[in-house]
C-alpha cells in the first residue's frame, strides 16, 4: 500500500517502527497549514522558517520518545506544538513577568475574575474545574479573531500590549475583541442558563 494512502495515525505509528518515509509524507500533506498558521501568527518570514522547524524536531522528538498519544489526531497536536513554542520565545523575548491584579481599565470580566483559586477545598476545586469547562466550551462559539484574544489573555497569560505587539493589532483592537467576546460569552451565559460562581 502506498503510504500516501494511510490515515495521520498509520503513518505515525509507521514512522514509530522505523519508516522514516512515513514522517516525510506527513510533513508534505500538513506543511501548508502548519506553516500558514505559522506565518500568520509571526510576521517575520525568517522567524516563521525557524519555528516551522523548531516544530518538527520536538515532534520528531516526541514521537522518538514514544510520547505521541493522540489517536490520530497528528494535526491539532502539532498546531499545539507550535503554538508553545511562539508562546513560550514570546514571553523569553520581551521577559513577561505574570501579574496576577486584574486591570479595571479595561472591562476584565467577572466569568474569569471568578475562577481564580487560591486556597479552595476540594469540592470548590471540582467546581472550579467545571467552571474552567465550561468557559472553554464558551469560547468555542466566538469568533476567531474574539478566541484568540480570549486564549492569549487569560490562558496563557499575556498583557493586551503583549497580544498586540503579537498578532500585530493596535491594543484598542485588541481591547475591543476582548470586549466582545465577553459580550458574547455573557449572552451565552444568560441563554444557556449557566451558573459560572462558586458563591
Amino acid at each position: 500500500m502506498l503510504l500516501s494512502n494511510l490515515s495521520d495515525h498509520e503513518l505515525v505509528q509507521s514512522y514509530i517502527k522505523g519508516n522514516e518515509e512515513s514522517l516525510k509524507v506527513l510533513i508534505k500533506r500538513h506543511r501548508s497549514k502548519i506553516y500558514s498558521y505559522i506565518r500568520f501568527t509571526i510576521k517575520d518570514k525568517e522567524l516563521a522558517d525557524d519555528f516551522f522547524q523548531d516544530t518538527f524536531i520536538k515532534v520528531i522528538n516526541t514521537l522518538k520518545l514514544g510520547r505521541y498519544d493522540e489517536k490520530g489526531k497528528f494535526l491539532p497536536w502539532v498546531m499545539r506544538i507550535a503554538h508553545n513554542l511562539m508562546i513560550d520565545h514570546f514571553r523569553k523575548q520581551k521577559n513577561i513577568q505574570k501579574v496576577n491584579v486584574r486591570s479595571k481599565d479595561n472591562e476584565e470580566l467577572d466569568i474569569f475574575d471568578r475562577i481564580d483559586s487560591k486556597e479552595m477545598n476540594v469540592e470548590q476545586q471540582m467546581v472550579d474545574a467545571q467552571i474552567k469547562e465550561d468557559v472553554k466550551k464558551l469560547i468555542d462559539y466566538l469568533p476567531e479573531e474574539q478566541r484568540e484574544v480570549v486564549m492569549l489573555r487569560h490562558f496563557e497569560d499575556l498583557s493586551f500590549k503583549e497580544i498586540a505587539e503579537m498578532k500585530n493589532i493596535s491594543i484598542n483592537t485588541a481591547l475591543g475583541r476582548m470586549r466582545y467576546a465577553l459580550i458574547n460569552m455573557r449572552k451565552l451565559v444568560k441563554d444557556h442558563n449557566m451558573v459560572l460562581s462558586m458563591d
